[in-house]
């Protein structure tokens, strides 16, 4: 068990919208994720720990997303459908904090950070997809902030088994602690 003070704990959950949670993920599908997540969301609001949301969106023009020369660039298969964008049903409570990114990690270009630091926030635990971009983007980031990470294993997936197995045994024990949803305790 990893018990983790509520009053300085939050709940980032990376990219969990219609259109992302419907592509072909592993080692978890998608729906699955969710699940998961709307579960660990329940204890957090209970335990009154933060829970926030991000989404990545970008304008109709894509003005706004990086523009950057690489040998392969992300576009989901079918493209960018309108409700691509839209956090996926039922997940997001009024009380919870939404943050927009226009990249992999919810850092940079946002006011997490400063969202974090004025509740008194120094470990965030986080989930959500893909595994090795969002999520560990967002993990490198919060660790270089000095944020305690918490990584919630099973409340993750991306594109294929490999890429979970390496990003959980080989980058995040560097970043944080590993563990599973059901393994996090929050004291008041």
């Amino acid at each position: 068990m990893i018990s983790l003070q509520a009053t300085k704990t939050a709940l980032v959950l990376i990219d969990l919208q219609k259109g992302i949670t419907g592509l072909p993920l592993a080692p978890t599908p998608g729906a699955l994720i969710v699940e998961r997540s709307k579960e660990l969301t329940a204890r957090f609001r209970t335990a009154g720990a933060p829970v926030i949301l991000v989404n990545v969106a970008f304008a109709l023009d894509f003005a706004d997303a990086v523009h950057t020369v690489v040998d392969r660039s992300f576009s989901p298969p079918g493209g960018f459908a309108p409700d691509w964008m839209e956090l996926v049903d039922g997940l997001a409570e009024p009380t919870d904090l939404r943050i927009t990114k226009r990249q992999w990690g919810a850092f940079y270009g946002t006011d997490l950070d400063l969202q974090l630091r004025r509740r008194g926030i120094t470990t965030i635990v986080v989930g959500g997809i893909a595994t090795n971009l969002g999520v560990e983007s967002t993990a490198r980031a919060a660790h270089e902030h000095g944020y305690n990470v918490v990584l919630v294993e099973d409340v993750m997936s991306t594109f294929t088994e490999e890429m979970q197995r390496f990003a959980c045994e080989e980058i995040f024990p560097r970043l944080g602690r590993v563990t599973t949803s059901d393994a996090i305790a929050l004291d008041a």
